[in-house]
């Protein structure tokens, strides 16, 4: 989950633990200066009640660890994200201290504090079915007399490899976040937690020196059965079971992962373990505290407009999380106006997240899109956004959609960022610093010959360019998103692209990424393409990869129907 998408926060639900009534008026007073919406409710306690996911929401939990992980419990499973602000006394988890607290989350609502994805560790078997952020552990059920066997042994099992049989007090298998806990007292290695999705099995107080902690993928099955009575607790009780002899279970990665804000005022992981656990490598003191991502410092030239860029490129990221959880659900829908509800919320919760962000960052730009009204700074700059290019395809389940983003000085597009959430493809350009693609430089094709060339054909009413050029061809194909034709130009998928009828929102990135990769873009007469953001009327589009243009226009001029329209 992207940071930025926290600049569109309309809710907090708080999970409160005991003696935190100071913190909780903190919290209340900052809401409310801010128009959003704050519900508490008792650690414990569900939030069914105030929770019902029609609203940007970030869960905040006010305690210790204990309530961190009450928190991981009741978010996570909605896919909302948290931030811990710390009340208690371990603080793994929780690492916002209560005086940071206002300065964290007006950070979080800039769109400037990072989500990091937390592995998850999911067990199934006789009497449990439950989910946890640390660590599953089995061991032995402590015996009525004193002087009978206190060891258990297991059998593991990694999908269908026979791992072995272990001895001692039992096992725990635990995720990075779980992995200060019970594994490091079994000589197991810490894991940085961030976007580490993995899972460690690790023997308890074995009686062999030579066994050691594995790791594994959360993909893996690990199967376990018992030779004897076991305890099974997941995060050290919050789900428990008692396992007989020979009942097996099943402890694999969980699929939902548990979504963890971290601001520049938390207390990072490893000033954590230094203070807590004596981390003896590095100074317990915090290091000089480093800003989040995006400053207001003011910059210049190049300088800004790689600034522009990448702001541009967070934007279209953060936006494509709900497009593509969006565009998960059209394809289950049946009726015809669910399914338009869908397109217009995807739209709406796209382009919020875009102007949020370009808005935080730099509040003296105009903005211009299909979803609010134009802003247009003549003597500025002015950003020009399509939230969702190719709602048609979208609406149908169709992956060739994007999101399109671009920054005009003036009139002149110097700034494109084209994204497109199904692939996680991203183009991009700056004017006079060339074209990439996912970070690469792309190019267009040198072929000059039709009959070697493969088209793309835009919005074509009548079929013209598709009859006039189809047999010449290797082929002319219709995409459905007008920004992803002028990337596929722009990269070398694609020898020329034609569009009947143009609007500034569909063209405008994809224009500067085109031209930096070397497209020579024209009329269908072969005039140079003018961008003009104020155009009542149509605008036809001509892009090749410069030596086929002669062959196109040439065709395109013995073609009536076409020329004259």
């Amino acid at each position: 989950m992207q940071g930025r998408r926290l600049a569109t926060t309309e809710e907090l639900i708080a999970i409160v633990s005991p003696g935190s009534d100071d913190v909780v008026a903190r919290l209340a007073a900052w809401a409310d200066d801010r128009g959003i919406r704050l519900s508490t409710v008792d650690v414990g306690e569900p939030i069914d009640d105030v929770y019902d996911g029609s609203r940007a929401t970030l869960g905040i939990t006010i305690g210790g660890d204990g309530t961190f992980l009450e928190g991981i419990k009741t978010f996570a499973p909605r896919g909302v994200p948290q931030l811990g602000v710390n009340t208690g006394t371990l603080a793994f988890l929780a690492r916002v201290e209560p005086e940071d607290l206002e300065a964290a989350l007006d950070e979080v609502l800039r769109g400037r504090a990072a989500i990091d994805s937390r592995q998850q560790v999911a067990v199934r078997g006789p009497g449990i079915d439950a989910t946890g952020i640390n660590d599953v552990t089995i061991e032995h059920v402590p015996p009525d007399d004193p002087i009978d066997r206190k060891i258990t042994r297991l059998d593991v099992y990694a999908d269908d490899e026979y791992v072995g049989e272990f001895e001692g007090t039992g096992i725990a298998v635990s995720t990075p976040t779980g992995s200060t806990g019970i594994s490091l007292s079994a000589n197991g290695p810490i894991h940085y937690p961030a976007n580490n999705h993995t899972l460690q099995l690790v023997p308890l107080h074995t009686h062999q020196l030579g066994v050691r902690p594995i790791v594994v993928s959360p993909e893996t099955e690990l199967r376990i059965r018992t030779q004897g009575p076991a305890s099974l607790l997941v995060d050290g009780g919050r789900a428990h079971a008692l396992l007989e002899e020979g009942e097996e279970v099943l402890v694999t990665g969980a699929e939902k992962l548990a979504h963890v804000v971290h601001t520049s005022y938390d207390d990072h992981f490893f000033t954590a373990i230094a203070k807590k656990l004596g981390w003896d490598v590095r100074d317990v003191d915090e290091p000089p505290r480093i800003p989040a991502a995006g400053t207001d410092a003011e910059v210049e030239g190049d300088d800004f407009l790689e600034r522009a860029r990448t702001i541009a490129t967070e934007a279209a990221e953060a936006a494509g999380e709900p497009l593509r959880e969006l565009h998960g659900q059209v394809e289950s829908v049946a009726v015809k106006s669910d399914k338009s509800d869908i397109v217009t919320e995807a739209d709406h919760q796209a382009n919020r997240i875009i102007t949020t962000v370009i808005e935080n960052e730099f509040p003296d730009h105009g903005i211009v899109s299909e979803e609010r009204p134009r802003d247009v700074r003549e003597d500025g700059y002015t950003w020009v956004v399509d939230p969702l290019d190719g709602t048609g395809n979208f609406a149908h389940g169709n992956p060739n959609y994007s999101i399109s983003i671009a920054l005009l000085e003036g009139e002149y597009p110097v700034v494109g960022v084209v994204y497109v959430p199904e692939t996680d493809e991203l183009f991009s350009a700056i004017a006079g610093q060339g074209a990439r693609r996912d970070g690469d430089p792309i190019e267009t094709t040198d072929r000059d010959h039709l009959d070697e060339s493969m088209l793309i054909s835009g919005y074509d009413p009548d079929g013209s360019f598709l009859t006039r050029f189809y047999q010449e061809t290797r082929g002319v194909r219709r995409l459905g998103s007008t920004a992803l034709n002028l990337c596929y130009l722009a990269s070398g998928s694609a020898d020329a692209t034609w569009e009947y009828d143009t609007y500034p929102w569909d063209v405008a990135a994809g224009l500067v990424i085109a031209r930096e990769a070397g497209a020579r873009l024209t009329d269908e007469r072969g005039e140079p393409f003018v961008f003009e953001l104020e155009t009542e009327g149509r605008s036809a589009l001509l892009g090749s990869n410069g030596p086929l243009h002669p062959a196109l226009l040439a065709h395109l001029e013995g073609d009536d129907a076409v020329r004259d329209r």
